[in-house]
């Protein structure tokens, strides 16, 4: 495995990749740095996004989860840039109009911050909802609404 550390405006991301693919990235205690090609590459498309340069990432990832989270992963990958969207129109979208919970159990299972963009849900009323990624600094919610402000 392949550590690389993003400092970035709203927190320390830690970049995990194997020979192939980024298999994880997270709001994340420090590792000892031994990046690869792929983890380089993917702290450069990070930085692009936090400087307003990149809208959609380009890069090899793995996901890690059951076939319903991986189903719901997917589907938050095409919530384009700027927009957000309700746990329960993922729910419709996947076609479980009723598994709503569930569905907000798979996003908050993430672990592809950013670029699965679990940042881009919100609850029906509109307003934001948990965000399972938070620092010692900031709150799940914070770096979430920071996330969204970025993509105004």
């Amino acid at each position: 495995m392949y550590c690389s550390i993003y400092n970035s405006p709203v927190g320390k991301i830690k970049i995990i990749a194997d020979n192939q693919n980024i298999i994880d990235i997270g709001f994340s205690e420090e590792c000892k740095e031994n990046p690869n090609k792929l983890s380089i590459e993917c702290k450069k498309q990070l930085e692009q996004y936090f400087e307003g340069k990149r809208k959609i990432f380009d890069i090899k990832y793995r996901l890690i989860g059951t076939d319903f989270s991986c189903k719901v992963w997917n589907e938050l990958s095409k919530i384009p840039y700027g927009k957000v969207v309700s746990y329960k129109d993922i729910a419709v979208r996947i076609g479980n109009e009723k598994a709503v919970r569930a569905v907000a159990n798979a996003i908050g299972r993430n672990n592809l911050l950013i670029i699965i963009p679990c940042h881009r849900v919100i609850g029906s009323n509109g307003k934001l909802t948990g965000f399972s990624a938070y620092t010692e600094e900031k709150t799940g919610i914070e770096i979430k609404q920071e996330l969204l402000n970025l993509e105004k």
